[in-house]
């Protein structure tokens, strides 16, 4: 199993080091950051599960560091755990504020952080079948029910749905604005199988940004054309009123452009879920022929 990557923010070299040693021999990945914007570097490159966040730094403080990671996509849900020296109750409030998971204050006894951070890497471990924005499965809980489909004996339609060009979209109007795209699209899936599909139907996340439906051959096709017909309806409404015009621009090119797919039993045998799940992303490529 991989071990958790952890980055300490500290710019106290001597502590700094001291926890890189002790977590590492409690089976963690550490990467350490003695500056604010080191940090953020750290953060763009790195696939981090927890940071250990000092307030002081030398050039901008944790809370600075703390907001940046709080509008990047893959940082966003990142827990922090503040270690500072402060004990005003109101920098606690503007930590809390900013989703601080945990707050320690020096000098701290290291058994106690340690346990703080193992805790917030449960909650995380737990959280993760479900994805934040949406509130549909994903992670492990997907992929256990493709492993049902592959080793099952009932006939099953896989239904692929994407919007593209959301990361633009997202970096003009902000990640707000891009999760009630992905929020308004949830609702229309959920319609559209409530309306067409059956009890036993399923949806979730293969990725942060693509919807899987699983149902049956018979209803496949009256899913996939009512998503379609919603979210071709919507996309213009996506954008700030005041931007209507740029979007029917944007709507001509990739921008929130829909993409979609459908595998079903008879379309091939696959070995394991990565062989089925490169097969359903090669059913919403754009036909070379």
């Amino acid at each position: 199993m991989d071990k958790p990557k952890i980055m300490i923010v500290e710019d106290d070299l001597d502590l700094a080091e001291m926890l890189n040693a002790y977590f590492r021999v409690q089976n963690y990945d550490v990467v350490t950051a003695a500056w604010g914007r080191e940090a953020i570097d750290i953060s763009e490159q790195e696939d981090l599960q927890l940071v250990v966040l000092d307030i002081r730094l030398p050039d901008i403080d944790g809370y600075e560091v703390c907001r940046h990671l709080r509008l990047q996509r893959r940082t966003q849900n990142l827990p922090i755990i503040f270690l500072t020296e402060k004990r005003d109750r109101v920098d606690k409030l503007q930590g809390l504020e900013l989703g601080v998971v945990d707050y320690i204050t020096k000098p701290f006894d290291i058994q106690e952080l340690r346990l703080r951070v193992r805790n917030a890497l449960n909650r995380v471990e737990r959280q993760n079948t479900v994805n934040p924005v949406t509130d549909l499965p994903e992670g492990e809980m997907v992929n256990e029910h493709l492993n049902g489909l592959i080793y099952g004996d009932a006939p099953w339609s896989l239904l692929l749905v994407s919007i593209g060009g959301l990361a633009q979209f997202r970096e003009m109007y902000g990640f707000v604005a891009a999760d009630d795209v992905l929020r308004a699209v949830t609702l229309m899936v959920r319609n559209a199988v409530r309306e067409f599909g059956g009890e036993g139907d399923f949806i979730g996340h293969l990725g942060s940004e693509e919807f899987l439906i699983v149902t049956t051959p018979e209803r496949v096709t009256a899913i996939r054309e009512r998503v379609e017909t919603r979210i071709n309806q919507s996309r213009e409404y996506f954008y700030p009123l005041r931007d209507r015009d740029k979007a029917r621009v944007d709507l001509a090119s990739s921008t929130l452009k829909l993409h979609s797919g459908i595998l079903t039993s008879d379309d091939g045998v696959y070995s394991d879920i990565d062989a089925l799940k490169v097969a359903l992303h090669a059913t919403t490529l754009p036909d070379e022929s």
